[in-house]
Formats: C-alpha cells, sequence, structure tokens
C-alpha cells in the first residue's frame, strides 16, 4: 500500500536555513517517492521579521546592527553560506537585501492558486540569496511573476487575505522559528535537518496514521456526507 503523508512547510524567504531546509526535504521526498510514498507538500508562510522595511539596506549591513557588529556577522554568514554550499546552493550575503516579505508571500499564493508554487518559491529564494535582488520591491516581484507565467496584481490586494490568514495560523500553533514541517497536522520537525532525517519522519508518520490515497478519499467523502468517521481516534479528521 502507498503510504500518503500531507507536509505543511513553514518558511520565510529571507531565511537562509528555510533554502537549505526545502531544498533537503525536496530530496528526501524524492526518495520517498521512488519507494512508492506519495507525499502532499502545502508552502506556508512565515514572516521572521514582520516590521522589516524594504529600503534597500544590504543584509550585511544589517546583520553588523542585528548580531552586534560586521565580523560577528560575517562568521555567522560564512558559516551559514558554507553548509549551504554543501547542499549546491547559492547564498551571496554581500548582495542580499534586506527586505520585507509580506508581498513575497503573496505572490507564492497566487502562485499555488495557479499551480505554480514551487517555482515561484525557489525564484524568490535564488532572487534574494543568488541574484540580490529586492524581494521587498513589488517592481521586482511583478518581474518574478512574469518570468514564471504567475498572474499578480500585488499593487491591488491579490492573495493578501489568504496570507494573512495562514500568519494567524501559524501564530496560534506557536511556530516561533523557521523552518518547520508539519507532518499531517500532527507531527512537527523544526530546522533544517538532515535530508535522511526528514526521510526517516515521513516514513515514520507513514506508519504512525497509516494513510493512504484511498484511504484519506474515503474519509473525506464521509466527511462531506457528516458521515460518524469523520475523525477517527488517532486525531485525524477529513476536511
Amino acid at each position: 500500500m502507498q503510504r500518503y503523508v500531507k507536509v505543511e512547510i513553514y518558511s520565510d524567504v529571507v531565511c537562509p536555513w528555510c533554502y537549505i531546509g526545502h531544498a533537503r526535504f525536496a530530496r528526501a521526498v524524492e526518495r520517498y517517492r521512488a519507494k512508492g510514498g506519495e507525499v502532499e507538500v502545502e508552502f506556508r508562510p512565515f514572516q521572521l521579521m514582520p516590521d522589516a522595511e524594504s529600503t534597500g539596506e544590504l543584509t550585511r549591513v544589517w546583520g553588523a546592527k542585528k548580531f552586534g557588529g560586521a565580523e560577528r556577522a560575517a562568521q555567522m554568514f560564512e558559516r551559514v553560506r558554507g553548509v549551504a554550499a554543501e547542499d549546491g546552493l547559492v547564498l551571496d550575503f554581500d548582495h542580499a537585501i534586506h527586505a520585507n516579505t509580506f508581498d513575497a508571500h503573496r505572490l507564492i499564493q497566487l502562485a499555488v492558486e495557479q499551480g505554480k508554487g514551487e517555482e515561484a518559491l525557489y525564484a524568490l529564494f535564488r532572487a534574494h540569496f543568488t541574484d540580490g535582488l529586492d524581494v521587498g520591491s513589488r517592481e521586482v516581484l511583478a518581474k518574478l511573476a512574469a518570468d514564471i507565467g504567475v498572474e499578480a496584481d500585488l499593487d491591488g490586494a491579490d492573495g493578501a487575505a489568504a496570507v494573512q490568514e495562514q500568519l494567524a495560523r501559524a501564530r496560534a500553533l506557536g511556530v516561533s522559528s523557521v523552518p518547520l514541517f508539519l507532518f499531517e497536522g500532527q507531527f512537527a520537525v523544526s530546522g533544517a535537518q538532515p535530508e535522511d532525517t526528514l526521510l526517516a519522519a515521513l516514513e515514520e508518520v507513514a506508519e504512525r496514521t497509516g494513510q493512504s490515497p484511498a484511504a484519506r478519499a474515503v474519509k473525506a467523502a464521509k466527511a462531506a456526507q457528516g458521515g460518524a468517521d469523520a475523525c477517527d481516534d488517532e486525531g485525524y479528521c477529513a476536511v
């Protein structure tokens, strides 16, 4: 029987460990699927700095103020840059721009609705960490949207309500650091864990919940009909 796991990933596009965590999880998912499993991934927004202002300030300048000096900030950035390089990712903190990410999350939300969420997510990671683009700029975001074929009116209210709702849910769940991987709405793994750890988490959650695509479809149908088995005794409710 195929083991089906739903995973929600809370992350921010200016979080280097989120970029690393997403890359590692993607490889873990490939390995899980190669074994016959199925994974549904949903991207959830989180803002590490909701009050940040997009002024074009370089991240290294902001980091020097945040972490007690340029030398300490440089050491921290170099460490994460080295880890990212081992995962095949390029992080250029010398040119990265400090930004508010609310509009970037709106773009991801709109891209998800148009079937291009993963493309948008990685485009934003690359824009911020590799290309030195300001992901707090609506002009930059509009170009990224056009490049990946997403319709997004960020000067309007497109996607704003949905992002606000998800940010509120993250607060209600007590999410305080990212990346956070929430498996089947019950089991959380935080941090950019090694690929093997994430694969093991997928396998363990599948075993615990006993989910299969067919089983989930039956539960969803019963829930829609008001069936008594909408929630089982393992804490799973179909919606």
